[in-house]
């Protein structure tokens, strides 16, 4: 296969755009989201779109799908900006991955990677400077977390990740706003959203101790490998009890919510192995995924049960 290159990538128009796909494959065939992290960029695309349409106070098909493929550009930028320095890697967990696959070379990733910082710029400008300060951010945190390499320590890398998660949040939910203002409902669930990503973010971490350790990098599993273990469930539980009284949710709502963060806990204090992590990782993506659609309770009143 050949290798694409800045000069023949536009001569063979089906290969690139599924050279694309194949850097966010990772995030489309996933339900929902953390940010930044090199090995994976778990489904970013999807939850904020999700999020966003559910935040935003007003919306229309038209908005929604101008927020989805702002939404999925800026993954692009993000994944290649992670990927291209992360082939070795991938030729092992991730072989079909553009750059292990040889579908793109990585001096052509490179230069890809930077190209696609002005075109989100311009992506953004239709929207108003608030969408663009979203897009300039999240490339300032991309630059902090892949090229200074902030990510090595525990703590700057969740504030790197929260950071840039709300970016990904507010550009979206302002795009899909008509009048691009965010309300009460939408700055409660973006805090929320926010703070709840801040700390327990690391829950991704647990399942690639080796491979973070080899690499250098600080995690909290890594920092404190029991404590860790302790605290993840109890900040579960206590973000599922604050959401649910601060959303008002009906008490079956709070069952399934106090319940599936119980779940999630129990099996990262108990279960330790790297496949039990993985598998408990895909349970707290729901559990984050409930929390994301906390806000259309707020709205509508649909979780009163």
């Amino acid at each position: 296969m050949a290798i694409l290159s800045p000069v023949n990538a536009f001569r063979n128009i089906p290969q690139f755009i599924w050279t694309l796909i194949l850097f966010t494959y990772t995030d489309f065939k996933t339900i929902v989201a953390t940010l930044t992290r090199r090995q994976t960029q778990p489904q970013l695309k999807r939850l904020q779109t999700i999020f966003a349409s559910v935040a935003a106070p007003v919306h229309s098909a038209r908005r929604f799908l101008y927020g989805v493929v702002w939404t999925w550009l800026h993954l692009l930028q993000v994944d290649v900006s992670n990927q291209y320095q992360t082939a070795v890697e991938d030729a092992i967990n991730r072989p079909w991955r553009p750059l292990p696959g040889k579908r793109i070379s990585q001096s052509s990733a490179a230069i890809f990677r930077w190209l696609l910082i002005p075109l989100c710029v311009l992506a953004s400008f239709p929207f108003g400077s608030r969408v663009v300060l979203s897009s300039l951010g999240l490339t300032a945190l991309l630059v902090a977390h892949d090229e200074l390499n902030w990510d090595k320590h525990w703590a700057s890398k969740n504030i790197i990740n929260t950071f840039g998660y709300m970016c990904f949040e507010l550009g979206a939910t302002r795009i899909m706003n008509a009048n691009l203002q965010l309300d009460g409902t939408a700055v409660q669930a973006l805090v929320f959203n926010a703070l709840v990503v801040l700390t327990t973010i690391h829950s991704q971490d647990f399942s690639d101790m080796e491979g973070d350790a080899a690499l250098g990098r600080k995690t909290f599993p890594i920092y404190a490998p029991n404590i860790s273990r302790i605290v993840t469930p109890v900040l579960l539980v206590a973000w599922s009890v604050l959401l649910g009284w601060a959303w008002s949710l009906g008490p079956t709502s709070q069952f399934l919510l106090y319940g599936l963060a119980g779940i999630v806990g129990c099996r990262f204090f108990w279960f330790r192995t790297r496949r039990y992590d993985a598998n408990t990782y895909v349970v707290y993506n729901g559990w984050l995924l409930l929390t994301h659609l906390l806000p259309a309770h707020g709205r509508w009143g649909v979780l009163s049960l």
